[in-house]
């Protein structure tokens, strides 16, 4: 069966009308959802707990507008990035499995999107920043990859995870257990957990080799250019989506990545979208991509040198707001600059999900919509 993706703005917390009206349009009801990717409001840190409630919401959502139960519904993986600094519109990525067509057969010869999932094992507190994790996600990553189709590494696009991050209860945890944590700041290791999650990507994916323990969150010439890793209180173990493309399944949709070497380029955005197989001038604009790209998802992080193309920045410096808060922000609004829409995935703290000071970039089109 093909997939589809929609995406659909959240007017509140609880908002679920436009997932209700995307299953409508499609055809099929709440089983049909395979994952969840959103940017949701909230301070997008340690104590972000709307993050909880609309996880809670969604879970409900699955089992009570489908046949899920309870543990069914908790399968699903769901990767909230919390935080709608700017510009950005709070919105649902909904990746749902429709029912084959004669139009969806007829692309059975061509790559079309394809969609794998895991849950991995119970990550430890302990092993937030180290080898333990990367394995463990390496394995889900894999796991994802053979649930979606996927045998060659290469046609993997887009692999977003949802990681546990250290707060003081778990870091309480691993010492009454006799085991030590590789940090104590709780921010912090928010950053080191996506950094951890990205290598373990990596290095399913075949992009770099089983990294070093002291390459974690530090050795940023080491990344995957498809990690898209968010991390809170949400669960222990990591919420794996892995998207690629695949002949065989049929559909509508593509997907295809970039990078954006730093905050400003948005010609890495283009790149990106280009990958996916929509056609664009040497000097693109919102509009030439009419009705088909879907969304960009985008990974951005504040330059650790404070510079950007050689300005000094001061955000790394603020004892007010967050540098993630400022980035998060400006690149945010690059983003809508590209699409012309501001529910564009952009997601803060990506050590290692692309070059430094920079990140990664997934762009999902709808092939049958793009401009003739």
């Amino acid at each position: 069966m093909p997939y589809a993706v929609f995406k659909t703005p959240m007017e509140h917390v609880q908002d679920t009308s436009g997932i209700d009206a995307g299953l409508a349009a499609l055809g099929v009801d709440a089983d049909a959802i395979v994952a969840v990717v959103a940017k949701t409001e909230g301070n997008g840190g340690v104590n972000d707990y709307s993050r909880v409630l609309i996880d809670r919401v969604l879970r409900d959502y699955f089992r009570d507008k489908g046949s899920r139960d309870r543990a069914g519904a908790l399968a699903v993986p769901v990767a909230l990035s919390g935080g709608c600094d700017g510009f950005i519109c709070p919105h649902f990525n909904v990746f749902v499995k429709v029912p084959e067509t004669a139009a969806t057969a007829k692309s059975k010869d061509d790559l079309r999107l394809t969609v794998g999932s895991a849950i991995s094992a119970k990550i430890l507190p302990e092993e937030i920043g180290r080898l333990g994790m990367v394995e463990k996600i390496a394995a889900g990553v894999r796991q994802a990859m053979a649930d979606a189709g996927i045998a060659n590494p290469k046609d993997v696009h887009f692999v977003q995870t949802k990681t546990p991050l250290l707060t003081s209860q778990r870091i309480a945890d691993a010492k009454r257990r006799g085991k030590t944590v590789a940090l104590t700041d709780t921010m912090e290791s928010m950053a080191v957990s996506n950094a951890t999650a990205a290598l373990g990507i990596g290095v399913a994916v075949s992009e770099i080799p089983m990294p070093r323990e002291d390459q974690i969150a530090k050795d940023l010439a080491v990344y995957s250019s498809v990690a898209s890793c968010s991390s809170g209180v949400e669960q222990d173990e990591a919420q794996i989506v892995v998207v690629g493309n695949r002949k065989g399944i049929g559909g509508s949709f593509r997907i295809g990545h970039s990078v954006m070497k730093d905050g400003l380029d948005i010609d890495g955005i283009f790149e990106a979208i280009r990958s996916a197989g929509l056609k664009l001038p040497d000097r693109p604009r919102a509009s030439d991509m009419g009705d088909a790209l879907v969304n960009c998802f985008i990974k951005c992080e504040t330059d650790q040198t404070g510079r950007l193309r050689g300005r000094r920045l001061v955000s790394l410096n603020d004892s007010d707001i967050h540098h993630t808060h400022h980035t998060k922000g400006a690149v945010g609004a690059v983003a809508a600059l590209a699409t012309g829409d501001t529910a564009v995935f952009c997601s803060v703290a990506a050590l290692q999900s692309g070059p430094a000071g920079g990140g990664m970039v997934a762009a999902i089109i709808n092939a049958d919509k793009a401009p003739k």
